[in-house]
């Protein structure tokens, strides 16, 4: 079993065919009709954060799909996805303040999906804003890793900021479950993070790691990942079990 601290950053070559093979996905998609549910979604809230680098256009398909089963899907309202700069835990106060007001028009508990650094934002909040939340769904984040794990710290640089430096207690407060009914979506061949990054060190009754197979940016409009977006947004929050759904080698890492 590899320690965290010695697993490497994916290959050169999966992250150089990243841009084709997420281009082959779309269209995929683009190309399938999913089968209309046969019962309509409950209409309950879901907001999604998008990654790194990207904004409400990167997660418009996700966000599309979860309106046409029926709920209110929400864009995270904060246009560019910058990350933390500075304070991360000012910075997700800050964050929380702003989707407490957006979910105050709602009666019913919100499900929080996050694509990448988005879901380090939905982990986090879900925490700390548990009574308005039912369940948290992430797509290809490493909360349990460092910059050392993912080919995106050019990215905080070239949006003018740097990584912050991950203190133990931070670490630790990623590698958390938030206490909620939570999924994890990774691939294998995510050309972007480590795969091993993404997955809990111990999954429950109310905790689950689930593997496709696709590129890392593609992951929010993966056919897979649509129909188990789907499925686990059905789920009644009082009765959720794990999905059916193939979750790969379960070896940890």
């Amino acid at each position: 079993m590899l320690s965290i601290q010695s697993i490497p950053r994916p290959s050169l070559t999966l992250l150089g065919a990243e841009p084709l093979r997420a281009a082959v996905e779309d269209v995929s998609h683009r190309a399938f009709t999913p089968a209309r549910c046969p019962v309509a979604g409950d209409g309950h809230p879901v907001v999604i954060f998008p990654g790194l680098g990207t904004d409400g256009h990167a997660v418009a398909p996700l966000r599309r799909h979860c309106e046409s089963l029926g709920y209110a899907a929400l864009d995270w309202g904060r246009g560019l996805n910058r990350g933390p700069q500075g304070d991360p835990e000012a910075w997700l106060a800050d964050l929380q303040a702003h989707v407490t007001d957006l979910l105050g028009g709602f009666e019913q508990h919100a499900t929080f999906i996050g694509w990448k650094l988005g879901g380090i934002c939905a982990r986090g909040l879900a925490k700390s804003l548990r009574p308005l939340v039912c369940q948290v769904i992430t797509l290809g984040t490493p909360f349990d890793a460092g910059a050392g794990h993912t080919h995106a710290g050019w990215i905080f640089r070239l949006l003018g900021g740097a990584a912050p430096p991950l203190t133990a207690a931070w670490s630790t407060r990623l590698r958390s479950a938030p206490g909620l009914p939570t999924m994890s979506i990774y691939s294998r061949t995510d050309g972007v993070v480590a795969w091993q990054a993404c997955r809990h060190a111990v999954e429950s009754d109310r905790v689950q790691d689930i593997e496709v197979s696709g590129s890392h940016i593609g992951l929010g409009w993966n056919r897979a990942v649509l129909g188990i977006v789907g499925d686990r947004l059905a789920q009644v929050p009082a009765q959720w079990k794990r999905s059916a759904a193939e979750a790969g080698d379960d070896t940890r890492r």
